[in-house]
Order: structure tokens, then sequence, then C-alpha cells
């Protein structure tokens, strides 16, 4: 599972013209899952992002979580995180998760967040979807729960 990780002061998701997510101060995720992950790293997974102490206390030191200050999330799905791009020049997805399985360990993943005291919006699985956001720092990592 992989999920990029981006502090925000801002975001929302929209598709077509609906808008399906939106959160003010809190955090940006794209969430990957691969066809090897199993409930431990969806569980996993959603414990580190929610305790990441990534949030700047009275001395600008990242001491605080987005649990600590308050804050939401936007969680929009994107297989594309296990594009392989090394040969030729069209991504290979083979490692991104077969849609079903997917969706069912990106709906787990938020609710374990939720499970965690946090709001949590979504994109809409499988959509074509427009996400916007301000990056706030920038802060943006990224988290591979196999490595």
């Amino acid at each position: 599972m992989k999920v990029v990780v981006q502090r925000c002061k801002e975001a929302r998701v929209t598709v077509g013209d609906e808008m399906v997510g939106q959160i003010a101060e809190g955090l940006m995720l794209l969430v990957g899952i691969t066809h090897e992950d199993t409930e431990q790293d969806v569980n996993w997974m959603a414990d580190k992002v929610a305790g990441l102490r990534i949030f700047e206390d009275e001395e600008e030191k990242m001491n605080f979580s987005v649990q600590d200050v308050n804050g939401a999330i936007l969680s929009v799905s994107q297989f594309t995180l296990y594009g392989d791009c090394r040969k030729g020049r069209r991504p290979n997805f083979m490692s991104a998760a077969r849609p079903d399985q997917a969706e069912r360990f990106y709906e787990l993943f938020n609710e374990r967040l939720r499970s965690l005291g946090l709001t949590v919006e979504t994109g809409r699985f499988g959509a074509m979807m427009d996400v916007s956001f301000t990056n706030w720092g920038p802060v943006t990592l990224i988290i591979d729960s196999q490595g």
C-alpha cells in the first residue's frame, strides 16, 4: 500500500460538476493499493497517517499529528501510484490491485481512519476526478507499507 501524504490548507475533489469531498486544514491523501496488500497493511497505514507528526507547534517544529490539530483528511484512491515507468514510455499498472480488492481495502482504510476519530472525506472510487488543494509548506511524504 502506498500513500502520498500532503499537508494542506484546503482540498476538494469533484466528479463532473459535483463536489464529492472537501476539507479545510488537514491531509490530502492519494491512496494506492497493490494486490499483495492485506488488512494488516491497511491498519498499519491508517495508524501511521493518523499519528504522523507533520504539523508545526509554536516553535515551528513538526510535533503535531492531524489528530492533534483536529484536522481532516481528504482521501482519494489512485491506482497510478503503482505505475511502473522503468521500461518504455507507457506505465505498466500490473502491480495495482484489481478494482474489487482495491475498493474494499480503500474503504477499510477510510473506516480505520474514522475509527481513530478523524473526519474523512473521499473521492469516488473508479471515477474520473478533479482534485485541487493548497499544499501547506509544502509538505509531501510517500509512505509504503511494503518497505
